[in-house]
């Protein structure tokens, strides 16, 4: 089996890659992140694994060994082929998915493409024990991702104080999320919170008599 590969960069498509093996162009089925740290004339290393069937011998590739972990006993469910195994890696991150593995999150892998809620509930009761976070990655994106989303608020108007207690609320509120670590996705997010907060204020002050 092929574990890993090593060359360069000969062409980057929208599902895939090739790259250039002494000579041997590999063709590589990866999600949009992984392609996306790849460049044409550039020299890259991929974790893989191949999937081997009666009409075909399919190439995976990963940008570290822990995705490939993550995609292997995901596809070890039943009913989760690698299509939906990169499908879900696309969505969400690998630590994002230990942690709705973890946590029995239904709800997360039912936002991959792909993954009903009947899928859903078979991937956590089967993968229960299997995937565990990790605690290594989740930490480093969620202080990557609150001080950008901190700076666009500020940038919105509100205050450093209530930009930053939002953002930890946020985080709190929304685990998986947190580790996963778009900023867009968590700015909408405490958007949503402050907007809420806003209204509650507003309700309270009319129930008050403050104008």
């Amino acid at each position: 089996m092929i574990s890993s590969l090593r060359g360069v960069v000969a062409h980057v498509g929208l599902n895939s890659a090739v790259i250039d093996v002494n000579g041997f162009g590999m063709l590589v089925q990866a999600t949009p992140q992984t392609l996306g740290t790849l460049f044409i004339g550039r020299e890259a290393q991929l974790a893989t694994t191949m999937i081997v069937r009666e009409d075909s011998m399919t190439l995976y590739g990963f940008e570290d060994a822990a995705q490939r972990e993550v995609f292997e006993t995901l596809i070890s469910v039943s009913g989760v082929g690698p299509r939906l195994g990169l499908a879900a890696l696309s969505v969400h991150s690998p630590e994002a998915l230990r942690i709705a593995a973890a946590d029995g999150d239904n709800k997360a892998f039912s936002k991959v493409p792909g993954i009903g809620p009947k899928l859903a509930g078979r991937i956590v009761l089967e993968l229960a024990g299997k995937l565990v976070p990790t605690g290594e990655v989740a930490p480093q994106q969620a202080a990557g991702w609150k001080g950008q989303v901190q700076q666009a608020l500020s940038g919105l108007g509100w205050s450093d104080k209530d930009a930053a207690a939002a953002v930890d609320t946020t985080a709190d509120e929304n685990p998986e999320a947190a580790a996963a670590g778009h900023v867009g996705d968590l700015l909408r997010l405490t958007l949503r919170r402050l907007g809420q907060d806003g209204a509650r204020t507003g309700s309270a002050r009319r129930t008050a008599g403050v104008k």
